[in-house]
């Protein structure tokens, strides 16, 4: 990189960090942690969600111009996923707007493995922003957040992921990494792989589960046919099930060293965060 080079991204650097961050999706897993780490710098945010003082809907662009007013840099968390249909459509068109609005700096939530989620990856970086992407394992948080924590208030966890293994990986991790690419120039440009320290069956996440609870959480495998009807019976996007048989089918069997490579420690392993999020009494029945 030359001094000029460099000498530009760290003008772009302070140009947004005077303005406004955009977290979109800031009321979920990782944006609130990211909207939260960014006040406690002192640094301008604002909560891009559907129901925020000023609304964000992906699916209501004319919402998208509120929304930006001010803003220099996003966090960028494309709901439900970043692999779904229509989701690069979305990334891509915000994203120049975004661009044309006066935002510098795109931080794009994205998932490892996920070969769809590659075309929202590619339509944000032509947008001519000062770009980073993070590519992201399962989280931790699932488990006591998301969709899976119903399953662990019932003690099973009943999923089809066969003997597939994941390195899942804590929203705080995340987090942490999305805030430094939004803040320092040394991030732009970059893609980061991330996931957790180890790889993970299911049936150990049960065990840890067990461990932490202090009750039984046993892992049951089902077939993505009966994973859809479950998913259709409680509203939920059936795409998920599809989503499990790409990610799991082995593409993501080894550790990745993106959080070492951005913050320099090691990522949070799975038990760190089950003792944690037992205390906090979630998974009290």
């Amino acid at each position: 990189m030359t001094q000029s080079t460099q000498s530009n991204r760290t003008a772009r650097t302070q140009q947004a960090e005077k303005t406004t961050t955009l977290v979109i999706g800031g009321t979920g897993k990782t944006g609130r942690r990211v909207a939260a780490r960014l006040a406690a710098q002192g640094l301008p945010v604002r909560v891009g969600s559907r129901h925020a003082h000023v609304p964000f809907v992906w699916e209501a662009p004319s919402t998208w111009e509120a929304a930006l007013e001010g803003v220099g840099a996003v966090y960028v968390a494309y709901h439900p996923d970043l692999a779904f249909p229509g989701a690069a459509e979305a990334v891509g068109a915000f994203s120049r707007y975004a661009v044309a609005r006066g935002a510098v700096r795109l931080v794009l939530l994205s998932g490892r493995g996920e070969e769809g989620a590659r075309q929202g990856e590619l339509k944000l970086r032509e947008s001519g922003a000062d770009w980073t992407i993070l590519r992201c394992s399962w989280f931790n948080q699932n488990f006591s957040e998301s969709f899976f924590l119903g399953p662990v208030l019932d003690g099973e966890l009943a999923l089809p992921t066969g003997d597939a293994v994941e390195a899942f990986l804590d929203v705080d991790d995340v987090a942490e990494v999305a805030v430094a690419a939004l803040t320092d120039p040394q991030h732009i440009g970059r893609i980061y792989e991330l996931s957790g320290p180890r790889l993970m069956s299911y049936g150990e996440v049960a065990d840890e589960l067990s461990k932490a609870t202090g009750r039984p959480v046993i892992y049951t495998p089902v077939t993505c046919e009966q994973y859809r009807a479950v998913l259709e019976e409680k509203g939920l996007p059936v795409a998920f099930a599809e989503l499990f048989g790409i990610v799991l089918d082995g593409r993501n069997t080894h550790l990745v060293h993106g959080v070492e490579e951005a913050l320099g420690r090691k990522p949070r392993d799975f038990s760190e965060f089950a003792r944690d999020a037992a205390t906090t009494g979630v998974w009290n029945v």
